[in-house]
């Protein structure tokens, strides 16, 4: 196996107390994700780096932002949902019903959704209406253009972006290299 070499490419807003984080601010390595609901690959990313933060836990924190892909037709509205779900306190429990139902996005399909949760669905309903999440949503859409992101996923790794392989025994072995750097 051959060992990706680093990019070059920054990102270029450091992780804030507005992100979807899992674990600690004090974690020796982040994983970020840019990722979009309605994408394949950013499920069986996302699926992946929770896993490896359950192996890491406490070595690693796992952070998720938004980067809805316009050939995605539900996906800026899936985005918006996870927004409207975060609200209530129910982010990653929401992102983890879209990527299992990311063939059903439509608004009846959300709202069903947000029922499951326990969310509050008339304040759901309305934040949805009424695009209450669109800015939050774009803003991590634009941090990401400003770190040169163009599809989904896309990982940075303490604010590095990494451009090699995201199968579960690369990305691992990446993410020990990490922490060894880092801990040692």
């Amino acid at each position: 196996m051959t060992t990706p070499k680093p990019s070059t490419m920054q990102l270029s807003r450091p992780v804030e107390d507005r992100d979807h984080v899992l674990g600690q601010s004090d974690a020796a390595v982040t994983l970020l994700e840019y990722g979009d609901f309605e994408c394949p690959y950013s499920q069986e990313g996302t699926v992946i780096a929770r896993a490896l933060y359950e192996e890491f836990q406490g070595r690693l924190r796992f952070v998720f932002r938004h980067f809805p892909l316009t050939k995605h037709p539900h996906a800026q509205q899936a985005s918006e949902a996870a927004e409207a779900a975060a609200a209530q306190g129910k982010f990653w429990e929401m992102a983890e019903i879209l990527f299992v139902n990311q063939y059903a996005l439509t608004t009846r399909n959300l709202l069903r959704y947000a029922e499951q949760l326990g969310l509050n669905t008339k304040q759901f309903e309305r934040d949805l209406s009424e695009h209450r999440y669109a800015e939050t949503v774009q803003a991590d859409v634009l941090s990401g253009k400003e770190s040169r992101v163009t599809g989904t996923p896309t990982w940075f790794i303490n604010n590095d972006r990494y451009d090699g392989p995201d199968d579960p025994e690369t990305l691992r072995a990446v993410l020990q290299r990490h922490l060894r750097a880092v801990e040692a």
